[in-house]
């Protein structure tokens, strides 16, 4: 029987004294000043699913071996930063200088946002940016392999840069960041007989929801719904199979996402990270978190909005603290105040609270790794200090990382 757990936390994850206007979706900060007010930590106590948690402690200290690794995992990290070709066409052969369509990639391109278009995409020299059936395939088999591209759209940018390079770093392959024909294979590889999209047939559980009808802005408003809830089906479907809500809509031109026994198109992805889960960076310059195992490789890695120059992230090193599914977000005005509302409030938990659907708490006091109601956002904006993945990210995560688990912030 699911623990219904009422947490105090605060998405803005702030420093003394100072306190921010929130809202379910990531928004520019606009800091307020508070005075003679005590900030209280934000988890009290921290409880999850695990009726012995209560019982456990964590050992915050880092050992001399945990910091050796931890050394060692950012400097492999300065270098996978230093070889990423970040002005480079994501698509292009990295002695190219520019990207050249080939002549029928238009119509090919075109022609390509079906179902078999989508699996039988191949890789072509000099790609280049935009939103291509090969980036859409790409993606899904990053995802599966555990450099996540975030919200799949089948589009170029800076998060599929990320991804292909830490990939590549996975695999042994020189990372640059660049869609190479050997990236391309090895991906193909690891896919093996996998479908990157299939075809998912709509039920009556996916039409009854529940859902909101709106997410109000004001946390008062928020404190007096039963859940916060997605608010459509196109939005719950998004993030079932981990695609941009507007990519969806494409890939379906013609669906109503209203009748049971519609099929569409979706994404084949994975719902699960790799054992072993050791250590993890944060890195703010990057906006990546990165996985690393107990021999020191890197596993995994998600892109993340990692604070502010508002409201920057901390620095050093803590350990993970232990987890919370589905929480209560407790509201308090001596944390941060949040419109006009000056009095505790205590949110129902939901995809669409203000920190996701999952909490996985951090050794500094006021932090933590946590979902977004705005996946596809995540690594394009700031957030109030803590580490924001999309809500499929984070809640993988926390099904794998232990209590103890160390978490470094670098630069």
């Amino acid at each position: 029987m699911f623990v219904r757990t009422l947490l105090a936390m605060s998405l803005s994850c702030i420093f003394a004294g100072t306190a921010f206007a929130a809202s379910t979706a990531e928004q520019p900060l606009n800091p307020k000043k508070l005075t003679n007010v005590a900030v209280q930590d934000p988890i009290d106590p921290l409880a999850t699913e695990a009726a012995s948690s209560a019982q456990s402690t964590v050992n915050t200290q880092i050992t001399p071996q945990e910091q050796k690794d931890l050394n060692k995992a950012s400097q492999t990290l300065q270098d996978l930063q230093n070889t990423e070709d970040e002005t480079a066409p994501i698509g292009a052969a990295p002695t190219t200088k520019t990207a050249t369509l080939p002549s029928n990639a238009g119509a090919a391109a075109k022609a390509s946002w079906t179902l078999d278009g989508l699996n039988n995409a191949t890789w072509y020299e000099n790609i280049g940016k935009g939103q291509f059936p090969v980036y859409a395939r790409a993606h899904v088999m990053l995802n599966n392999a555990h450099a996540s591209p975030g919200a799949i759209d089948g589009s170029s940018g800076k998060n599929t840069l990320k991804a292909i390079a830490s990939f590549q770093q996975i695999n042994g392959i020189q990372p640059t960041g660049i869609l190479t024909q050997e990236t391309w294979n090895t991906l193909i590889a690891k896919q093996g007989s996998k479908p990157a999209f299939i075809e998912y047939t709509l039920t009556d559980a996916d039409l009854k929801g529940p859902y909101a009808q709106t997410i109000p802005h004001d946390y008062a408003l928020q404190a007096k719904m039963k859940g916060l809830y997605y608010t459509r089906v196109t939005e719950m479907l998004g993030e079932k199979f981990h695609m941009d809500e507007d990519f969806l809509k494409k890939l379906n031109p013609k669906a109503t996402f209203k009748k049971a026994g519609e099929k569409i198109i979706v994404a084949n992805i994975r719902n699960e990270v790799p054992e072993d889960i050791h250590l993890i960076v944060a890195h703010k310059g990057a906006k990546q978190l990165y996985l690393f195992n107990s021999r020191n490789q890197m596993i995994g890695s998600f892109p993340a909005t990692i604070g502010s120059s508002d409201t920057p992230s901390p620095t050093g090193t803590y350990k993970v603290t232990g987890v919370a599914q589905n929480p209560w977000y407790s509201y308090s005005p001596s944390n941060f105040i949040q419109g006009n509302n000056t009095k505790p409030l205590s949110l129902p938990p939901g995809p669409n609270a203000p920190v996701g659907n999952i909490w996985i708490g951090l050794s500094k006091k006021s932090f933590g790794i946590h979902g977004t109601p705005n996946p596809s956002a995540i690594s394009k904006t700031a957030s109030h200090g803590c580490i924001r993945l999309t809500n499929w990210d984070a809640n993988d995560l926390g099904k794998k990382v232990k209590s103890g688990v160390t978490v470094k912030f670098l630069e």
